[in-house]
């Protein structure tokens, strides 16, 4: 049987489509798998965690509405949960029609319904309802599901998943008293934004401080935020066992009892994989997933794979495996020029190395240069001091990094990581923003890069002054000179 496909894909997730698109612009012949499984989550976390980001913010700034000389005429603020749901239904709506499978196979791209498995080698294809697909490459593209750890007593009492929160009938009787378990940056997202609608939290991490992979600083400010906000935050706080005593839910954690009314258990992320017959053609499996290499090849070369390497950039993954797939497989994920986002308040963006990286990279070479939002003129009319930006450098002005916590961070993650992609120092953020922006801070850092600079460089300084100096008194004897003049003139 001749090969009938240049690209099959399989998942009609969100990087699934944007992919079957990328490679329908190559004019390529592609089919799209639907593939549904029945856990996935296909975005609904970023979806529903960014909008109720947004609402809890609106409502913090309605909160300090009155410092601004706007006098709300109510004098406690509610936030109905259900109805920021159906916002987000809405949104998700319109976004869905967008790139719905009627649009796809009106672009030429071939959409096959249903479920389907890899069939053996040597005769590599792909098989749904007795059809055989046929293709020079494969990339999976099926979403991932969160996992629940599993915990003495949990499956019992009961508990919620971020899944369960979508559905109308449990945000309306949400409890008051919670307790969240998990130590993504989705459990804090949302412990934050529960904590907004004036819940009581319990936020329960394994790992030995919030935010292990965050630096340093960043990770210390954003929980000072959340304890002061009333979130409590237990570290290195392993649940062991879970019981009901009456009515209320009680959890062992170390040393620790804590009572709650309602559980929230968010897991880990894991593949959809279950069914796909990956190890009949050769793709390894381990326990974090689908084993790829920097080319998002699977240990099978004509199978390749998006959305399981970095989760956040499914997008950026899935234009990387469509042209490898479809051509000649030369294009890499480069890991030090890829953003991070927190949707959280105030918002945390990352890209490139961070400080103990670039140390052991590069060693003395290193400048770490770092200004506080409370500098920024715009921070201080809007109120939204909190947070700074840190910027790691090499002395020539070449960017390694960079570390945002505040307002707008993930906005200006972005021009950083276009400085780093491109090779651009430093000093170049000197002339390209405006007054009154929070792309203020950048200037500020550029600005403060040169000044360490020139307190480093005594030569230059040196030369500096003795330039100033020379200039001052040359500008003097012109004066005289010409003062002298005049007299005579005068007379």
């Amino acid at each position: 049987m001749s090969i009938e496909y240049d690209l099959v894909i399989i998942g009609a997730s969100q990087e699934g489509i944007f992919a079957a698109l990328a490679a329908a612009s190559f004019k390529a012949r592609v089919a799209l798998v639907e593939q549904p499984f029945k856990d996935c989550s296909d975005g609904l976390d970023a979806i529903f965690n960014r909008t109720l980001s947004h609402v809890t913010h609106l409502s913090k700034q309605l909160e300090i509405a009155r410092q601004l000389g706007v006098y709300q005429p109510i004098s406690h603020l509610e936030i109905q949960l259900s109805q920021s749901q159906v916002w987000e239904q809405e949104a998700k709506a319109i976004l869905a029609e967008q790139n719905s499978l009627a649009t796809l196979a009106a672009l030429g791209i071939d959409v096959i319904r249903g479920s389907g498995e890899f069939c053996r080698l040597p005769r590599q294809a792909f098989i749904i309802e007795n059809r055989k697909l046929r293709s020079r490459s494969y990339l999976l593209a099926t979403g991932s599901h969160l996992v629940p750890k599993t915990i003495e007593g949990i499956e019992r009492v009961g508990y919620l998943t971020p899944s369960d929160l979508c559905r109308k009938e449990v945000l309306e009787s949400l409890a008051r008293e919670l307790a969240i378990i998990g130590s993504s940056p989705f459990a804090i997202q949302l412990a934050q934004n529960l904590r907004q609608t004036g819940r009581n939290i319990v936020l329960l991490i394994e790992d030995k401080q919030l935010l292990s992979t965050e630096d340093l600083e960043v990770a210390q400010l954003i929980q000072a935020h959340l304890e002061a906000s009333g979130i409590e935050i237990l570290v290195d706080s392993q649940v062991t066992q879970i019981q009901q005593i009456e009515k209320k839910k009680w959890l062992q954690a170390g040393n620790r009892a804590i009572e709650t009314d309602e559980i929230i258990l968010v897991g880990k992320q894991q593949p959809n994989i279950e069914g796909l017959n990956l190890e009949g053609v050769g793709v390894k499996i381990s326990d974090r997933g689908i084993e790829l290499n920097h080319k998002l090849q699977t240990t099978n070369p004509n199978i390749y794979a998006c959305g399981y390497l970095l989760n956040h950039l499914a997008r950026y993954e899935a234009r990387i495996a469509v042209k490898n797939a479809l051509f000649f497989p030369l294009f890499k994920v480069d890991p030090q020029t890829i953003p991070d986002v927190m949707f959280t308040n105030p918002p945390i963006a990352r890209v490139g190395l961070t400080e103990a990286e670039a140390i052991t990279k590069y060693g003395k070479d290193v400048w770490v240069i770092k200004q506080n939002f409370k500098g920024i003129a715009i921070a201080q009319l809007l109120g939204e001091t909190t947070g700074f930006c840190k910027i790691i450098v090499r002395s020539n002005g070449e960017i390694m990094g960079a570390h945002i916590i505040g307002s707008q961070a993930e906005e200006l993650i972005g021009t950083i990581t276009w400085a780093i992609k491109n090779r651009i120092k430093l000093n170049a953020f000197t002339d390209n923003f405006l007054p009154f922006t929070f792309s203020e801070i950048l200037l500020s850092c550029a600005f403060e890069w040169q000044n360490r600079r020139l307190k480093r460089n005594t030569r230059l300084k040196r030369l500096l002054d003795f330039l100033l100096s020379w200039l001052r008194s040359f500008l003097n004897k012109f004066i005289k000179f010409i003062s002298n003049e005049t007299i005579i003139y005068c007379f």
